[in-house]
């Protein structure tokens, strides 16, 4: 039995439908998922910033206590305004997209945060970001690319991350506790966008809740869940709803949820091998070997599948990756961590910048991922571009030969 809210949902959709002219919006999804393989970048620290994406922003306020957009605003003030203006207005262009398009991508993944839309009390949040992003769906149309728009953070935080837009507690569910101020984001941001079914193909409900440690409350995660189908089916039945996995097992926890009385719904999994103390202590063939390991468990999932993030990354020693003015695992300056290798080259550097030896590893990790990933549904990787993370910048990833070119074309240096 479906929720009432569903059920509702239906209902007041039928009645719609059955009022409103045929042609009101285009039939069915514009990208065929059963057919066609998602392949994709995520569009990362342009309306959301990352620390690690963009260090000199943080750089500029000199102040230990910045560690995310919400400090970053606030240090900022009045000044704010301004400042985020000039970063949404420079940082991605046209041009961008023209040359995802050239490197073979279908698609985007665009993340946004709830203050976009709507601030909460006190936040020192800025908004104005809807109005690139208006801009961001045209130049996708323009270059034949697909989108997915990610609401990448909420209030209060669904992962303590700095990707939420504040590092720290994990508190969605207490300030939000039944989600009706996140789900009154979803609704203008479907209501705005779902029109575009040529190019909008799916919405994200939310970007990593942590569904892991007790952080949050499943149930009322996968209620949310539920209530954002119905949201975009009153909208326009016609666009996918995508649910983040929430750290839960891709297959063993999420097989058999919406598959009874819904459609149109994608499960995104990230896939990162350098987030614990074991996974950076693995050789280079055993991450193309753990790599190669996902296809099967991929294929195995009921619904369709995407890895809505992964990266060249074979260690964490990106400037910041972990956090703002925190260490790496890799090199052992991250707390409770061993030292695996030297980070020289990566904590700051550029592709052309790396070793010999690392440029093989990486090109063969990412020949892996693709290979896996295109077991089923496809892939996003993260991200297009970084001020300096030589194995997270896809356009300069591809500039040095690492990513394919084309998408298909295999070296397979590593033969674990």
């Amino acid at each position: 039995m479906l929720p009432q809210t569903i059920l509702s949902a239906l209902a007041a959709f039928l009645v719609t439908a059955s009022a409103a002219p045929t042609t009101e919006w285009k039939r069915g999804l514009s990208f065929n998922y059963n057919s066609k393989k998602v392949r994709g970048v995520n569009l990362g620290g342009w309306f959301v910033l990352e620390p690690w994406i963009t260090p000199s922003l943080f750089e500029s306020v000199n102040d230990d206590s910045v560690v995310d957009e919400y400090t970053l605003t606030a240090k900022w003030g009045k000044q704010a305004q301004a400042k985020m203006e000039k970063h949404w207005d420079s940082f991605y262009s046209e041009q961008d997209f023209a040359d995802i398009a050239k490197a073979g991508l279908n698609h985007v993944r665009i993340p946004v945060g709830y203050w976009a839309v709507k601030k909460a009390s006190g936040d020192p949040y800025v908004s104005g970001q809807l109005s690139r992003l208006d801009k961001a769906i045209t130049w996708a149309k323009n270059h034949n690319l697909k989108v997915v728009i990610d609401l990448h953070g909420a209030q209060g935080s669904q992962n303590g991350f700095d990707n939420s837009g504040r590092r720290g507690d994990v508190d969605w569910q207490t300030k939000d506790p039944d989600a009706k101020n996140t789900l009154g984001v979803i609704k203008t941001l479907t209501q705005r966008y779902t029109k575009y079914t040529d190019t909008v193909t799916s919405i994200q409900a939310i970007n990593e809740p942590m569904g892991s440690n007790n952080a949050l409350d499943m149930g009322k995660v996968k209620k949310y869940y539920y209530d954002v189908w119905g949201t975009i089916r009153d909208s326009n039945p016609d666009t996918a709803l995508m649910i983040h996995d929430a750290f839960q097992d891709p297959k063993d926890y999420w097989n058999g949820f919406m598959t009874d009385g819904t459609n149109n719904v994608i499960l995104d999994t990230h896939q990162y091998q350098v987030f614990s103390n074991d996974q950076v202590a693995r050789s280079p063939c055993e991450h193309v070997s753990a790599a190669r390991g996902l296809a099967d468990k991929l294929k195995s999932t009921d619904k369709w599948t995407v890895v809505g993030e992964w990266s060249g990354a074979l260690t964490d020693c990106t400037q910041w990756l972990n956090g703002k003015g925190k260490g790496a695992r890799y090199d052992g300056t991250f707390p409770d961590s061993e030292v695996v290798g030297s980070c020289d080259g990566k904590y700051k550097g550029t592709v052309e910048g790396l070793s010999d030896a690392d440029k093989k590893n990486i090109r063969s990790f990412i020949e892996a991922q693709l290979d896996a990933y295109e077991a089923h549904t496809g892939w996003f990787f993260w991200t297009w571009k970084a001020e300096s993370a030589p194995e997270w910048n896809m356009k300069e990833l591809i500039k040095g030969g690492l990513f394919p070119q084309p998408i298909s074309d295999r070296q397979n240096p590593l033969n674990c």
